[in-house]
């Protein structure tokens, strides 16, 4: 009867599973269709959170490719209407456009983990490249195979929901020391300096703006706080300057959430999050508000809040 309830009350048991690759670090397994907590979980051919996709876009559809981490995948508790490229599908639909957005993320990808992902799949056709880049993203070292099969990136079902239940939820709690849902805990530890890794995450970053705009491609740059960095009050995170400094020298534009916040009182932002990084469905909101009312691309695409 428990393993009943888990399985058809909660979706335990068919968790969303991950792969080892040689260019990404990992990647979820393509097509998955699940149901986890209430939340629908999709997948696509490609590994992005989004439905199928044709290679090529069909004509008169504007296609946008977003790529990050878990801030812009948004993870189990959040439903797939509800993440960061859905909404802002739905803002610019709403406002008379024919788009797609894709969303090529995963928990705990840095920079170099995005880069893979770019030299492994391409840019799928797209009108416009956007790079989701948290605040830890600035010093974090790619993300490599060693986590998966772990609790929190599964490479295949678990034998019982009873056995999920208690080693990627019940336990972690238990323990106090694995909060709920963060895959962040599987962040590799940085083999360097944090100036160091900074140097070489930008030198990364460099390699893929000239990657995407060597196809003629435009880029655009979404950067997110996490909540420590806004409160009790808001903190100048450590590269901030720095990196602002290369986007500019690079003339990228950049929509910079954490700039945006800064001027928000504590209890809304505090309603942005669900824990120390991840954005909830009113978070996503937000971000996707601020995109939207600064993206453009020529007459093709205009702002589409004034």
């Amino acid at each position: 009867m428990t393993e009943t309830i888990l399985r058809l009350g909660f979706g335990l048991g068919n968790p969303a599973l991950v792969q080892a690759d040689t260019e990404t670090g990992y990647r979820f397994q393509p097509n998955q269709d699940l149901w986890r907590f209430g939340r629908t979980i999709i997948y696509n051919q490609y590994s992005q959170r989004s439905d199928p996709i044709t290679p090529e876009k069909p004509p008169g559809t504007l296609r946008i490719l977003m790529i990050g981490d878990s801030v812009l995948n948004g993870g189990n508790p959040i439903d797939q209407s509800d993440i960061i490229s859905e909404k802002l599908e739905i803002k610019l639909q709403n406002s008379g456009f024919q788009l797609e957005i894709l969303n090529a993320s995963s928990g705990s990808w840095g920079l170099g983990n995005q880069w893979g992902y770019l030299r492994k799949f391409g840019v799928f056709d797209s009108d416009l490249v956007i790079l989701q880049i948290g605040v830890h993203d600035l010093v974090q070292p790619t993300s490599t195979s060693d986590a998966v099969g772990s609790i929190h990136f599964p490479d295949r079902p678990p034998m019982l929901a009873i056995s999920e239940a208690w080693s990627r939820y019940a336990w972690p709690r238990i323990q106090g020391y694995l909060p709920l849902n963060a895959p962040s805990s599987e962040i590799p530890q940085s083999q360097v300096k944090p100036e160091e890794q900074f140097t070489e995450n930008m030198n990364t970053l460099q390699v893929m703006i000239r990657f995407i705009r060597a196809q003629d491609i435009p880029v655009m740059v979404v950067f997110t706080p996490n909540r420590f960095d806004l409160i009790p009050d808001a903190q100048t995170p450590p590269y901030y300057p720095e990196f602002l400094a290369l986007l500019k020298s690079e003339t990228i534009p950049v929509v910079d959430v954490y700039q945006a916040w800064s001027t928000l009182s504590p209890s809304v932002i505090d309603s942005f999050f669900r824990d120390s990084v991840h954005l909830n469905e009113q978070g996503n909101q937000a971000v996707a508000t601020l995109i939207c009312q600064n993206l453009q691309l020529g007459d093709r695409l205009p702002s589409c809040v004034k």
